[in-house]
């Protein structure tokens, strides 16, 4: 059974937003950080992409859209 995962799009701060949630939320954790492997029309090599976590046991992903 394929499980569910919440998505949260932000415009640039996924992150440290992730972060945060992980810090304030007991069984959290940041488990993957995705950075662009090349420059993009609205950002550089290296800006953070999206973010694997997990709140409160709960999967998340947090993706920056802009």
């Amino acid at each position: 059974m394929a499980k569910n995962r919440i998505c949260l799009w932000y415009d640039k701060d996924a992150e440290a937003a992730a972060r945060f949630y992980c810090q304030t939320f007991p069984d959290s954790a940041v488990t993957a950080v995705h950075r662009a492997p090349g420059d993009f029309p609205s950002g550089k090599e290296g800006d953070v992409l999206t973010v694997e976590f997990t709140v409160a046991g709960i999967p998340c992903i947090g993706l920056n859209g802009g």
